[in-house]
């Protein structure tokens, strides 16, 4: 019996075990879409979901492929070439040096059809590179050791570790700041690696902010991961200053100023096709200054729709909305809830040659190649209302609006939506109904509501449950009380109920990575007759329910229901 020709969507291993029907085309889709969210590789999520094993994976890739079949397990560390690819590259694409013999340089991958890699691993070392196919597990557990032999964890570091640093006064400091080249010199060696491995820990951990904080007695440093903050490491205070001045120079910051809040970018280049951009943000404290990075990574904003977890039907009516050729799209959720990648998402599907998209931004997190991006500036007169009514001359087809603030701003972006334009904005509002009220507050005439807004999404980013989630029993009592419908629990509702376990994969945490839970309410006929009639967020709220809007609870039960993530989680982030 030949199988079936997998889908176009599957290239390189995923293709070829679906082609030997060592996997159904559905599963690998599947495994696919999760390893991308959870960023890890495609086997290793494949080995996480117990379809095949590692070394059956291993043992299929040597004989299809025709790359040699080699056990780690009769590999010592301590034998294994050093220095040739920094250990941040090795952890990141799942690699390992095995020898080096003249300019071949022999690597061990579980994957040996991701091309993309050996093709940077040639650029970086400048050696033709020959591939070993190993088993994924245990390249895994080695590569575990070398990163962690590679360089003193950040735990670990005390003040003996930093004992040879130099410190400068302000003098020196001023002078670095009036000559750039100079810069270098503000911090030595100890401090340049301290902090370059803070920032690969954190990108590699799916990190998204990094706080560095000093207080009288201690210095922290902490990681917001999932929405959580998380201590990473206690450096000397001794230290602080020098971390500070060298985040301000590569940011491209007064570092002689410490009195007033800074902002300024910065970017890391991990390879030739991918660089880190990080936000970077200080405020004075008592005892010196706090700064905060804000980790923006390109990558997140062409995940696609899919990655965002939208429900099917969700997301069917957010695509319809967003490609009308004119209207109102607004995104509502408090900070860090999502809104901006959803955003930009949207106009990642509307970025075509055809298409011209101008945005105002406050400032411009991810750039868009092909997106016309204006940052305002308060100070010189740059508004959102200004910077709309310039894009208005400007024929634009797709315009976006960082945040609708004020009534200048909301009339400007109202009109652009009512003569022919796309328009797509976020607004902070607990729900999707209480943004129609919120405008009206504003002073915004509910005519121009009714006759502009054709889609608001309220949304909230919960935990996802890790691989090692545990199946629990909760009471039908409590499920009901949290939102569940009796129709929902008809006696198969148990093994989709789960809580946190804890693995080497998510840290013993039980949650790694983050999904969307959303409102998406469409503005019908019905709706803009309450609007126009001065309705009530709650008379909006129950017209929606009527036709059948999930609110955000609901729409979070789902994901439950499903074995994403836990109630206890959702219950967390829709507690209203």
């Amino acid at each position: 019996m030949v199988a079936a020709a997998p889908p176009t969507s599957l290239s390189g291993l995923a293709r070829s075990l679906v082609q030997q029907g060592l996997l159904l085309d559905v599963d690998a889709e599947a495994i696919k879409a999760q390893a991308k969210t959870s960023n890890i590789s495609f086997v290793s999520q494949l080995v996480l979901s117990n379809k095949l094993g590692a070394a059956q994976v291993a043992e299929f890739a040597s004989q299809n492929f025709g790359f040699p079949l080699l056990d780690l397990n009769a590999i010592s560390v301590d034998h294994l070439p050093k220095g040739i690819i920094d250990p941040a590259t090795i952890q990141s694409r799942r690699v390992l040096p095995l020898h080096q013999r003249g300019t071949h340089l022999f690597i061990a991958t579980s994957d040996p059809t991701n091309l993309q890699t050996i093709n940077d691993l040639r650029f970086q070392t400048n050696h033709t590179v020959e591939q070993v196919v190993v088993e994924d597990d245990k390249l895994g557990k080695l590569i575990e050791k070398i990163v962690e032999s590679s360089d003193t964890s950040l735990k670990s570091m005390s003040i003996e570790d930093m004992g040879d640093l130099e410190f400068t006064d302000d003098e020196t400091q001023e002078k670095a700041r009036q000559d750039e080249n100079a810069s270098i010199e503000i911090d030595d060696a100890p401090v340049v690696k301290y902090l370059q491995k803070i920032l690969m820990d954190a990108i590699n951990a799916g990190v998204s902010d990094i706080h560095f904080e000093p207080y009288e007695k201690f210095f922290r440093i902490r990681y917001r991961l999932d929405g959580n903050l998380y201590e990473a490491a206690q450096p000397p205070l001794a230290i602080k200053d020098k971390i500070s001045s060298r985040i301000k120079v590569i940011s491209k910051l007064d570092i002689a100023e410490r009195r007033v809040p800074q902002d300024g970018r910065m970017k890391l280049v991990l390879s030739k096709n991918r660089a880190i951009d990080f936000r970077v943000s200080t405020l004075p404290t008592l005892y010196g200054e706090k700064i905060v990075m804000r980790i923006l990574d390109p990558a997140s904003a062409t995940l696609g729709i899919d990655a965002l977890g939208y429900d099917p039907d969700q997301k069917e009516l957010l695509l319809a909305a967003v490609q009308r050729p004119y209207g109102m799209v607004l995104v509502t959720g408090p900070t860090g809830s999502g809104k901006t990648v959803s955003l930009y998402t949207c106009l990642n599907i509307l970025n075509k040659p055809g298409v011209n998209i101008s945005t105002a931004e406050d400032p411009a997190e991810i750039n868009l190649p092909g997106v016309n991006q204006v940052n305002v500036n308060d100070k010189a007169g740059l508004t959102f209302a200004a910077a709309l009514k310039s894009f208005l001359r400007q024929d634009p087809d797709v315009i976006m609006v960082g945040e609708i603030r004020d009534l200048e701003t909301a009339d400007i972006a109202i009109k652009a939506a009512q003569t022919g334009h796309m328009v797509l904005s976020t607004l902070h509002t607990n729900d999707a109904p209480s943004t129609l009220t919120r405008l009206m507050n504003m002073g915004v005439a509910p005519f121009n509501i009714a006759s502009s807004v054709i889609m608001i999404t309220a949304q909230r980013l919960a935990r996802r449950l890790c691989s090692c989630k545990i199946p629990i029993d909760i009471p039908r009592e409590a499920l009901l009380r949290a939102g569940f419908n009796e129709e929902d629990l008809d006696g198969s509702w148990q093994p989709y109920t789960h809580k946190p376990g804890g693995c080497d994969l998510c840290k013993q945490k039980g949650y790694k990575g983050r999904l969307g839970i959303y409102q998406v309410m469409p503005i019908t006929d019905e709706m803009s007759r309450i609007i126009m009639k001065n309705g009530t967020a709650h008379d909006i709220s129950d017209q929606a329910r009527r036709e059948g809007v999930r609110d955000l609870r609901y729409s979070g039960l789902i994901k439950v229901k499903s074995g994403l993530t836990s109630l206890e989680e959702i219950e967390a982030v829709t507690n209203e």
